[in-house]
């Protein structure tokens, strides 16, 4: 996993690579300033760092399917003596481990 610094360097190559950067404001173009380019540097160095860290989270919180259905797996696990719930949530788990 990268540091939110080594993030930083590999954006600003990025970002460098693809300049000049546009501005549109009140429907005429205009080169991004030193100070735009920083904060737009920031931004994508600091999206790249929560995704790296959290995304996980996103990832599992759609997968594990609504909590209705998760009670309906467990109630049929104990009912039908069967594991689905839990071979479920492992799946989960495997398929979007944390960093």
């Amino acid at each position: 996993m990268a540091t939110l610094e080594e993030l930083t360097v590999e954006t600003t190559a990025e970002i460098e690579a693809r300049k000049p950067l546009k501005a549109n404001v009140n429907g005429v173009d205009r080169d991004f300033t030193d100070e735009e380019y920083a904060q737009v540097i920031t931004d994508v160095a600091n999206s790249k760092y929560e995704k790296q860290e959290y995304g996980y989270k996103s990832s599992r919180s759609g997968a594990y399917g609504s909590i209705g259905d998760q009670l309906d797996m467990q109630y049929h696990d104990l009912v039908d003596d069967t594991t689905t719930w839990k071979d479920h949530v492992a799946k989960v788990k495997s398929d979007n481990p944390k960093p």
